[in-house]
């Protein structure tokens, strides 16, 4: 696998260039680490041995105020990349964003991130494009029915095909508090057939580990990855979902070409990842990072 910039030995490899977001905010409060716990973590990640593999920082619109004020009084080097995750109504986006642009010294938007009715349609989303600048991207979740049945199923596939021919990126839901929030290896599956057949980028949020385990049945990055690779080569996509083989998941990583690596990240943009947002340790010791 092709790694960036040359010899440099802490150079991170273009597949998981700033892949992994923290999204550690997205918790419940009663839960979730502090936004000073938050800030100090996501900016020594950054600036450190593996900054590179660093995302976005997301953070819902109902916490920004927090946000802004633990920055000021960090001082960040450079602004952290921010996606605002919509929790308060669409019509707070604005608002938001002019916050965001104002502290253009500690903040640079990227995305705006959206739940979805389940009958998602064109004029919904164009609403929703209104509301976002040309230079952000919007990211929408069609929310996935809480019943694996196969109409509702289809229809959850319909309204991702929809977001994505609309020009947004769509959003899969991997994990969180519930079991129904993580989906089965089949609808992951027919997910990354929907995207590879529209070409459209997009993100996902609630992986908290790099690959499967059997004990709890949460999915892995890796497992994504090159789930999303084989789609693009009309590969076994959930053989390598249900795989718990972390040594063979990397090396077919590292077999990757620079254009399958392209092909890759070109899909899946983003992986929203907690309560570890740099999983750096575990891709290192197999072998994916120096």
């Amino acid at each position: 696998m092709t790694t960036a910039a040359g010899a440099d030995p802490w150079a991170i490899p273009p597949l998981f260039a700033q892949l992994v977001d923290d999204t550690s905010l997205l918790q419940p409060r009663s839960s979730a680490p502090g936004v000073d716990t938050v800030v100090a973590r996501y900016l020594a990640a950054r600036e450190g041995r593996y900054g590179g593999i660093v995302g976005q920082l997301v953070c819902p619109v109902s916490r920004l105020s927090a946000l802004v004020a633990e920055l000021a009084r960090s001082v960040p080097s450079r602004p952290v990349e921010v996606s605002l995750v919509v929790d308060t109504g669409l019509g707070a986006v604005p608002k938001a964003l002019s916050t965001v642009f104002s502290r253009s010294s500690l903040l640079t938007p990227r995305t705006v991130e959206t739940a979805a009715p389940p009958d998602v349609d064109a004029v919904w989303l164009e609403r929703v494009a209104e509301f976002v600048p040309e230079d952000v991207v919007a990211v929408v979740e069609p929310r996935r029915p809480v019943a694996s049945e196969p109409d509702s199923t289809a229809a959850w596939l319909k309204a991702v095909r929809r977001v994505a021919e609309h020009g947004c990126a769509p959003k899969l839901r991997c994990g969180g508090p519930r079991a129904s929030d993580v989906p089965t290896p089949v609808e992951v599956e027919e997910f990354v057939h929907v995207v590879v057949e529209t070409g459209r980028a997009f993100t996902t949020l609630g992986l908290q580990q790099v690959v499967r385990s059997d004990d709890d049945g949460q999915h892995g990055i890796l497992n994504l990855l090159v789930a999303v690779a084989r789609a693009l080569g009309d590969g076994d996509v959930r053989g390598a979902l249900e795989s718990t083989d972390g040594v063979a998941l990397a090396g077919e990583i590292s077999e990757l070409s620079e254009r399958g690596v392209k092909g890759v990240r070109g899909l899946l943009s983003r992986c929203g990842a907690d309560p570890e947002p740099v999983p750096a340790a575990q891709l290192a010791g197999l072998g994916l990072l120096a």
